[in-house]
């Protein structure tokens, strides 16, 4: 089944010059599971590609020179990404209409992921439970 993130998680996020930040938040654990399970480097990676000109990709976790990198925390809930490269210069140099970071979070919430069904009927369920609680 296709999950979208907004489904089970929120997001911040921000930049800094040509670098956007996000956090991407799991409502409760089942959820960070998924997340972390499904939502990787390569994948954040092709769903924002429009950010780099072509042939401009490099992946990888924590490396010098990647476009996207990728930590795992936990005891958040948490994955944090960081797109080098992605503003086109930053807001002082670019001239698209939105070269801020502010807006790159909730483009992240409208990934869809596909997860089997069991684990997409679980994970909606235990995170509309946690809402609940709220």
């Amino acid at each position: 089944m296709k999950l979208r993130l907004a489904e089970i998680a929120h997001a911040r996020s921000g930049d800094k010059a040509d670098v956007a930040d996000i956090g991407l938040f799991a409502w409760e654990p089942n959820g960070y599971a998924v997340l972390s399970k499904y939502v990787t480097v390569e994948i954040v990676e092709q769903h924002f590609a429009h950010l780099w000109p072509e042939g401009s990709s490099i992946s990888g976790s924590g490396s010098k020179g990647a476009k996207v990198d990728r930590y795992d925390l936990p005891n958040l809930l948490a994955l944090k990404f960081v797109l080098r490269g992605a503003l086109n210069g930053g807001a002082a140099s670019s001239l698209r209409s939105d070269n801020l970071g502010k807006t790159i979070g909730a483009q992240l919430l409208r990934l869809q992921i596909d997860i089997p069904d069991a684990e997409y009927q679980a994970v909606l369920a235990s995170t509309q439970q946690a809402l609940s609680n709220f």
